[in-house]
C-alpha cells in the first residue's frame, strides 16, 4: 500500500507579509493519518488556507496504481514505487520538467517539497507550498510523525523574486 499525505498551504498576494509567513511556518510538516481504506494508493490531503486562518481541513481518497495526482505520478515497477514529477500548468516556476523524483522500496518513506505561484485569466495570483509525505507500507496513524525519511527532495524556490532563503 502506498500512503501519501499532501499538505497544501495556500495564501493570497495580500498575505505575503511577515505576520502571515510566521503563521504559515507554524503548520507542521506531517500530521497524524486517520484510518485509511484498503487500496493500492491512499491520499490524505490536508489543506491549510489563509482564508480559514490556516486551520487544516482534510479529505482521504483512494486510487488505483498507476495514478497521477496534482504534479506527481505514482507507478509500481517490480517491487518499487516510482514517483515522478508531472507538469503543473498555470504555475510559476515553469521549469519543473517531468522526471523521476524517488523510487521507494517496501517500508521506505519520502518527503517532497515544492511551492508555486498560480495565476489565470479569471483569478488573482495565489501561492501554494506543498509538503508531500509518502510511505510504501501498511498504515499506522503516526507513520509520518515518527518514521525516518529515506528520501528527501526540496524544490522550493523564491516566489516573490530574488534568491531562496
Amino acid at each position: 500500500m502506498v500512503i501519501v499525505q499532501r499538505i497544501v498551504i495556500r495564501w493570497t498576494k495580500q498575505a505575503r507579509g511577515a505576520i502571515e509567513a510566521t503563521r504559515r511556518r507554524a503548520i507542521p510538516s506531517a500530521f497524524k493519518v486517520p484510518p485509511v481504506p484498503d487500496a493500492p494508493l491512499v491520499v490524505h490531503d490536508p489543506l491549510a488556507e489563509g482564508r480559514t486562518g490556516y486551520v487544516p481541513a482534510a479529505v482521504i481518497c483512494r486510487h488505483p496504481l498507476p495514478a497521477q495526482l496534482n504534479g506527481l505520478r505514482f507507478e509500481l515497477f517490480e517491487a518499487a514505487v516510482e514517483v515522478a514529477r508531472t507538469p503543473v500548468w498555470a504555475a510559476y516556476p515553469t521549469n519543473r520538467f517531468p522526471g523521476k523524483v524517488f523510487s521507494l522500496q517496501p517500508g521506505e518513506h519520502a518527503r517532497y517539497r515544492a511551492n508555486f505561484r498560480f495565476s489565470g485569466y479569471s483569478t488573482e495570483w495565489y501561492y501554494e507550498q506543498w509538503i508531500i509525505n509518502i510511505a510504501y507500507r501498511r498504515w499506522q496513524g503516526d507513520m509520518f510523525l515518527t518514521a525516518e525519511i529515506d528520501h528527501d527532495k526540496d524544490e522550493r524556490v523564491s516566489l516573490y523574486g530574488g534568491p531562496r532563503r
